[in-house]
Order: C-alpha cells, then sequence, then structure tokens
C-alpha cells in the first residue's frame, strides 16, 4: 500500500516541477521584454505622432521668414522689368534666386488691379515697359512654389520625398493666405490700388504671376 502512494505521489511532484519551470521561463521572457522596452511619453519626442511631418505646422512656422527674406530683396518691378527686357539671364543673375523651375523674382510695386480671372488680377502698373504682363493671384487657391523656393535655402534633401516637399509649398502658400489674404475682400479688389511685395517664378519673360508676401489696399 504504501509502495502504491508512493508511486502516485511520484507523477504529482514531477507535474508540479514542470509547472515551476515553465512559469520560471514565463518570467525570464517577460522580464527580457521589460530590459527591451522603452516607456513612450505621449507627446513627447520619442511619441512617432510628433515625429510625422505636419505640412501645416512647417508652413506656419516658415512663412514669416520667407516674408521678411522676399521684403529685403525685393526690387522695383519696373527695374526689374526693364532688366529682363534687356537681357533676360544677366537679369536672372543679379536679381534672383536659382529654383528647379526656374528663377524666383521679388518684386515690389504700386498698381491698380483690373478683371479678376479666378482670383488673379491684371494690375495696370505706372512706367511697366510694354509686352510684359503683371498678374497678382489672390486665391480661393494659391497655386506655385514661388514662396518656397524664394529663400533659396528650403532644399528637396531636407524631406523625406516629393510629397512632403510639395507639401511643404502648398502648406507655405497657405499660411500666407492666412497672414495676409484673409483680411482683405480679395472678391472685390478691381479698380482699387495695391502696394504688392511678392515674388515670382521667371519662366515667360512676358508673363508674370506675383505670389504676394504683403498687400496694402491704398
Amino acid at each position: 500500500m504504501s509502495q502504491s502512494l508512493e508511486t502516485a505521489a511520484a507523477p504529482r511532484s514531477e507535474s508540479r516541477r514542470r509547472i515551476w519551470i515553465a512559469g520560471a521561463i514565463v518570467l525570464a521572457v517577460i522580464a527580457a521584454i521589460a530590459l527591451d522596452t522603452k516607456v513612450v511619453r505621449v507627446g513627447s519626442d520619442s511619441d512617432t505622432r510628433q515625429q510625422a511631418f505636419s505640412p501645416d505646422t512647417y508652413g506656419q512656422a516658415e512663412f514669416p521668414r520667407i516674408k521678411d527674406a522676399v521684403i529685403a530683396k525685393a526690387v522695383d518691378v519696373v527695374t526689374l522689368a526693364q532688366a529682363v527686357q534687356a537681357d533676360k539671364a544677366a537679369a536672372a543673375k543679379e536679381y534672383g534666386t536659382p529654383a528647379t523651375t526656374g528663377t524666383v523674382m521679388m518684386v515690389k510695386f504700386t498698381g491698380v488691379a483690373g478683371e479678376a480671372k479666378s482670383g488673379v488680377y491684371e494690375m495696370a502698373i505706372d512706367g511697366m515697359p510694354e509686352g510684359i504682363s503683371v498678374r497678382l493671384q489672390t486665391g480661393p487657391a494659391i497655386n506655385g512654389t514661388d514662396l518656397r523656393d524664394a529663400p533659396g535655402d528650403i532644399e528637396f534633401g531636407a524631406f523625406k520625398n516629393q510629397i512632403e516637399y510639395q507639401d511643404a509649398g502648398s502648406a507655405i502658400n497657405r499660411a500666407m493666405k492666412t497672414a495676409v489674404l484673409d483680411g482683405i475682400d480679395t472678391a472685390n479688389l478691381t479698380g482699387k490700388t495695391l502696394e504688392v511685395t511678392g515674388a515670382f517664378t521667371l519662366i515667360n519673360a512676358k508673363m508674370w504671376r506675383i505670389t504676394p508676401v504683403s498687400v496694402t489696399v491704398q
């Protein structure tokens, strides 16, 4: 009888030993995972959501310095027009910022807004040479990468891909619209005198579409 009890107890003892071993292994695995796990606080620099590129945050941060850069380099539009007519390449080299799509030129002028076409006004400017059309875009859509490319230091290599690079340009345009144009009745500028500072990409020497950084309605 005693031998039978000992024989029955042996499997139970072996079973408990296996349970203890399995438990120890599980605890060891949990400890290893804990040692290899970094706790990330929500909103911290390590939070991947904070690291994702936000175009609008970027645009709002960049526009003020872009505005200052454009204003600092802006050339009287009549002076620039005369220089472009005399020698486009020389004018671009003297006054412009090289970009992948052309040379970005910074200008300032006072003119009277004509009729608008899709938010783009033809500007009548005293002293402008014949044959050059100056147009001011006021939205609602602001097109182009004139502002992104104007300072010359926002390069493709600073972004993850072409989409981010394009998004950065669009976001800068939106930031400009909020800061410069949203306080103006852009739908009713015909016949009004505007003082403008802005930028355009010199592709067609006879048609200049200005993206503003400053607009004053006189």
